[in-house]
């Protein structure tokens, strides 16, 4: 198999060394890396399956506004098996254990799911200010709604990871060689073209349609408390409590994914620089632990689904069983439905 894979073009690379046969990282180094990445990755399978299967057995759950929250944890769980799984086998090894194939594979395979559940995150934030702000007027949020944003994130996706399959872009190994991804180092111009195409479409106006929802959400919550339509102040604290989930989805968002992006393009618009293969290595396990956050921050924070798979994962114990389910955000978006005009 060594042998088979040393004939292959830059085979070395996937040996754990570099093209020159350089050691890419000491042994002990590859198995702290494959340590860290079990740490995201067994907690990421059991918190996103969760959410699959409660959202199964539950018909309460099954509601248009809840579509988005499982498809993220659908393309979360996806990452986490093909990204986490292999990147702890492979640096437990020392090395990517699949070769060229499997490195094209792994790559977009790990590609497709990740923006497509960054891509959620957005559709998120959109769904919540219609459904808050109704900025097109008083219509609807319905299942029809919900399927087409889903449709679109895994369409979305598929269309900006699909190019490196057929020679636009490629995609190859990362960091210290244990996992692979769309190639940032590479000067020709037409890789180039990508991946500048990749992260203004499936990073930066992910980053802006979810900051401009958000804002625009916030600004009607304040409209409402400035109108004081709200009694015993539901409208305030309805705006605190959106105002603390925003700062901590913006928050994770950037340390997730900015890292990543920045070091995309750094390298594109500075091909000099150097780059340790470990220092490469951090924003790749950044952007992976999103698969952590995201069920933490947007489902073990909604009581509806707290309720069900909290008692789920502690095999039936409820620590909060009369916690009442969100009413002072149902007042506040009831109120707003009457008393604020669309903008």
């Amino acid at each position: 198999m060594m042998q088979l894979l040393a004939s292959l073009p830059n085979a070395t690379s996937y040996l754990g060394t570099s093209p020159e046969g350089e050691e890419l990282l000491p042994r002990a180094g590859f198995i702290t890396l494959s340590i860290v990445m079990a740490m995201f990755t067994v907690p990421a399978i059991v918190l996103n399956s969760t959410v699959i299967v409660v959202s199964l057995m539950n018909k309460q759950l099954r509601q248009p506004l809840n579509y988005a929250l499982v498809n993220m944890a659908v393309a979360d769980l996806g990452t986490a098996l093909t990204g986490g799984v292999l990147s702890v086998v492979n640096n437990a090894l020392g090395y990517f254990s699949l070769g060229r194939t499997g490195c094209i594979i792994e790559g977009f395979s790990v590609a497709l799911f990740g923006i497509t559940s960054l891509c959620t995150v957005a559709l998120i934030a959109i769904e919540r200010m219609f459904v808050v702000s109704k900025p097109l007027g008083p219509i609807s949020f319905q299942t029809k709604h919900a399927v087409v944003g889903v449709t679109l994130s895994w369409v979305w996706s598929l269309i900006w990871n699909t190019p490196p399959l057929f020679g636009w872009g490629r995609y190859e190994l990362e960091g210290v060689g244990t996992s692979c991804a769309p190639d940032w180092h590479n000067r020709d111009p037409s890789n180039v073209s990508y991946i500048l195409c990749y992260f203004l479409l499936c990073f930066a106006v992910p980053f802006l349609i979810i900051v401009a929802s958000y804002s625009k959400l916030i600004y009607t919550l304040r409209q409402v408390s400035a109108m004081g339509c709200i009694e015993g102040g539901a409208a305030a604290k309805a705006e605190a409590k959106v105002a603390r989930m925003v700062v901590l989805m913006v928050v994770t968002f950037l340390i997730s994914w900015l890292p990543y992006a920045t070091l995309a393009l750094v390298v594109v618009s500075h091909p000099d620089a150097h780059i340790s293969p470990l220092l490469g290595t951090v924003p790749v396990y950044l952007a992976k632990s999103s698969t952590v956050y995201n069920p933490l921050i947007y489902l073990y924070m909604n009581k509806q689904f707290r309720r069900y798979a909290v008692p789920f994962l502690l095999c039936g114990r409820d620590p909060w069983p009369s916690e009442e389910e969100g009413s002072e955000m149902q007042t506040t978006v009831a109120t707003i439905n009457n008393k604020v005009s669309p903008s």
